[in-house]
């Protein structure tokens, strides 16, 4: 196999511990593709464990100042850091079409949703705020405060190089501890730039430090002493695996991993803004989020018509370069995931589920390109209905009514997210209400919360006790003191 063009003379990235960037020492390196051209774009080194161990420390180093620090000072960084990331906003997003491949609107859009997180954690002085009972007994008053843990880790995903990084840091650090962040190797550009950024609006050395590596990196981070607390996104495999190391070791953890989203579309709803809405949760992003809508359940005589705009529409989805404006639908992040999607085609047909639009014909070029695929009469557990694809792939299962779609939904290991379209309250309702997932949408293709509350997975979506942002990242970033005071008085003063 021929090695990957260059597409421009390549960087390699450095770490950042201590407040300083600097070069790894390390021999073993992974190139970064650019998806749309699979050339190579920059250079990732996998840091060594004593470059690890030096990041650590600093931010254990950092800890006690920081947590000292006044917090209306520490929201002051924190403002300046949201102007600074508005003022680079275009860059962000198209460093994220480049390395990730996801179109320009849908960088755009995720950028947004970080800096959002960012907003969110300006009002940490009124979140960080405990509760007060004067008088429990005479003389006797009881308050509770917050107070941060420590170092804590985060191990983000490829798929969101700025806003899941965002979901983490940002707040962590706004609750007084120090961060030690390991990007994605696949996509670490954007994320080191959000550190550099963040390093601008004048935040003290060691508060937040990067570094770059594999499994090996995220071992040493899971193990490692001195963190008090690891945050994760990606599959759910490894974030089981996450979850039983660092909690073994008496960390919080909060690890978020994959999902197989279902979309029930009743045959009452409205059919085109309903088909706009799943081709954007489809294949939006390529199909390479947590929130895709991955499975349609069509109830009843929806399915004909459903399914005849469906594949009209993705037909003519223009697949391509993400940074050029007519594309729709961006490349895959390698060559081996599109292997791995394909493998998926294949075994989809091999199960008997019939091709309504094939995508591997838009598999060719050199980047890692595929064109939509719609599975249509998929078979409850078969595979493809079971197996988190992470590509541009919808299954389509066909059930005669509302309780029938539940117990599709239901029998799914994974709890992220699930949406309902119809025009009938009582229907929309009673799905809420006995659907078990965390995220739910009612017309709505992606239910993606607003930062201000939990990213709520349930079941196989989810491990650990205390979801990303929202009030749920606050506490978990925060341990809690309860104090009791007693303030003696005399006789007759009150």
């Amino acid at each position: 196999m021929a090695a990957p063009k260059v597409e421009t003379e390549i960087a390699e990235l450095k770490y950042f511990a201590g407040g300083r960037w600097r070069a790894s020492k390390s021999r073993e390196r992974q190139a970064i593709t650019n998806p749309a051209t699979g050339r190579v774009i920059a250079e990732v080194p996998f840091c060594t464990a004593e470059e690890v161990e030096q990041a650590v420390e600093a931010a254990a180093a950092a800890f006690p100042a920081w947590r000292d620090t006044p917090v209306t000072q520490r929201v002051r960084i924190l403002f300046r850091y949201r102007e600074i990331l508005d003022r680079n906003f275009e860059e962000l997003s198209r460093m994220v079409t480049r390395e990730h491949g996801k179109t320009l609107e849908e960088a755009r859009g995720s950028v947004r949703r970080g800096i959002e997180v960012v907003e969110f954690a300006c009002g940490i002085p009124s979140l960080l705020m405990g509760e007060t009972v004067e008088n429990i007994s005479r003389g006797v008053d009881t308050y509770s405060i917050r107070q941060p843990l420590g170092v804590c880790a985060g191990i983000p995903p490829f798929n969101f190089p700025a806003m899941i990084p965002m979901w983490m840091f940002p707040l962590a650090v706004a609750c007084g501890n120090t961060f030690v962040l390991k990007p994605s190797e696949k996509a670490p550009m954007t994320a080191t730039r959000l550190g550099e950024l963040f390093a601008e609006a004048g935040l003290p050395q060691g508060v937040l430090n990067v570094v770059h590596g594999a499994k090996q990196v995220a071992e040493q981070l899971l193990a490692h002493p001195r963190v008090k607390a690891v945050s994760f996104v990606g599959s759910s495999p490894v974030a089981r695996y996450v979850y039983a190391t660092a909690a073994a070791q008496g960390k919080r953890v909060q690890a978020l991993g994959g999902a197989k989203n279902h979309i029930v579309v009743m045959p009452d709803t409205d059919l085109s803004s309903t088909v706009e809405a799943i081709i954007g949760s489809a294949f939006g992003c390529a199909g390479e989020r947590c929130l895709a809508g991955s499975v349609v359940v069509a109830v009843g005589e929806v399915a004909e018509p459903l399914l005849a705009q469906l594949r009209q529409r993705a037909a003519r989805l223009a697949v391509g370069d993400g940074a050029a404006p007519a594309t729709e639908m961006g490349p895959v992040i390698t060559a081996a995931h599109r292997e791995r999607v394909l493998r998926y085609i294949d075994i989809g047909e091999s199960e008997g589920a019939k091709l309504l639009l094939d995508g591997r014909k838009g598999s060719a070029g050199e980047g890692f390109f595929l064109a939509p695929t719609i599975f249509d009469e998929v078979k409850p557990g078969s595979t493809i209905h079971r197996e988190e694809i992470f590509g541009p792939v919808l299954c389509v299962i066909r059930v005669k009514d509302l309780e029938a779609a539940l117990a599709v939904v239901n029998s799914s290991e994974f709890g992220n997210a699930s949406s309902i379209f119809t025009n009938n309250a009582a229907a929309a309702r009673e799905y809420c209400s006995r659907v078990e997932a965390g995220m739910l949408g009612v017309n709505v293709g992606v239910a993606a919360p607003m930062p201000f509350l939990p990213f709520a997975g349930w079941k196989g979506s989810f491990y650990g006790d205390l979801h990303a942002h929202g009030k749920d990242a606050v506490r978990f970033y925060t341990e809690q003191k309860v104090i009791t005071s007693r303030h003696p008085w005399k006789e007759g003063t009150r």
